[in-house]
């Protein structure tokens, strides 16, 4: 009897250990249990001989892209000359800018300061959530952009009827909500991997690949289900931006007047320029990257999407455009008195 019950206590112990076991094998694959809690950031480490001179000019460009992209939407909510499809869409890329540059720069400037810095895998996810939520909607955003020039060139007569300003609200409320459903399904599936370290990420923000790379669970899946989110949201932009300027260009080449060709070639420069820009760097970045995205080049090419980007942008879309400078001729008084 002594042995029986003796059987019977080791093997509800053995029981007992295989449920633990279980539930720590269920917890790991749900992502509740990782080995780290925090992350470590190493941007630049070996630019300590120009550190300070790095840090200033970073320091200026991110006043500069603040006020310069700040000062665009104040002026188009002061500027009657401004109230057109063309220049909401411009207003909704400036504050694209501001959330993207808020969200990189000054966590870059304290890490250029320190050598480097420490921030909880929560952070790191948050802050990769807020630069997918910019970028998705400035992909959205770009592809509107290159539509409303396509109406405006090759549908004139049209474009009033099918660019109003009920359509427009309407665009821009929509691309907001599909990078904001986007946003949650990357920080989701993120949030639900197991992280086991290292913890060390040798980059200046928390990027895709990065955190990937600190994961032990199986990864396949959430690279397919980037793939899917990479077609709707890069590609298939892409490809819509590529037509509408085929249309655009065969109905410039149709123009008999020069005049009517440069008016029609200046309306889209700004926009082709960003665009270029914009799909230029990330392309180079996400379709061929290097083993870990860890190379120099990388970094550089991040730096120009995330940091310089917003800086040019503002700067393309004011330089010689001749309704921006009227509207701060009407507005100076205002400023003035």
């Amino acid at each position: 009897m002594a042995d029986l019950t003796l059987f019977a206590g080791d093997f509800q112990s053995k029981l007992l250990h295989s449920d633990i076991i279980s539930k720590n094998m269920h917890g790991i694959e749900m992502g509740y249990h990782n080995n780290i809690t925090y992350i470590v950031l190493t941007g630049f480490p070996n630019i300590k001989s120009i550190k300070i001179l790095f840090f200033s000019v970073l320091l200026i460009i991110f006043c500069v892209t603040i006020s310069g992209n700040l000062f665009i939407v104040i002026l188009y909510h002061l500027s009657k000359t401004l109230q057109s499809p063309m220049y909401l869409f411009i207003t909704q890329l400036s504050l694209l800018d501001i959330i993207l540059s808020t969200d990189i720069l000054p966590n870059f400037l304290y890490i250029i300061l320190h050598d480097g810095c420490t921030m909880s895998l929560a952070e790191c996810i948050i802050q990769f959530s807020f630069f997918v939520n910019a970028e998705a909607s400035e992909f959205f955003l770009l592809t509107v952009m290159s539509y409303d020039r396509y109406l405006a060139i090759c549908k004139p007569l049209h474009y009033n009827s099918l660019m109003n300003q009920s359509i427009c609200i309407k665009s821009v409320i929509i691309i907001w909500l599909l990078s904001l459903k986007i946003t949650l399904v990357n920080s989701i599936s993120l949030d639900s991997l197991y992280y086991c370290g290292p913890n060390i990420i040798h980059h200046f923000f928390c990027d895709y690949e990065p955190i990937i790379e600190l994961s032990c669970s199986d990864t396949s899946w959430i690279h397919n289900q980037t793939y899917v989110i990479g077609f709707f949201c890069v590609v298939a932009p892409f490809m819509l931006i590529v037509t509408s300027y085929i249309y655009i260009v065969l109905t410039i080449l149709k123009m008999k007047s020069i005049t009517g060709r440069q008016k029609a070639f200046t309306t889209c420069s700004s926009h082709l320029t960003v665009v270029c820009i914009f799909y230029g760097t990330l392309i180079a970045v996400y379709l061929f990257p290097t083993k870990g995205q860890l190379d120099i080049l990388n970094k550089v090419l991040a730096l120009f999407y995330t940091v310089m980007t917003p800086l040019l942008n503002p700067i393309i879309y004011t330089f010689r455009n001749k309704d921006i400078k009227k509207a701060i001729e009407k507005i100076k008084p205002f400023f003035l008195n």
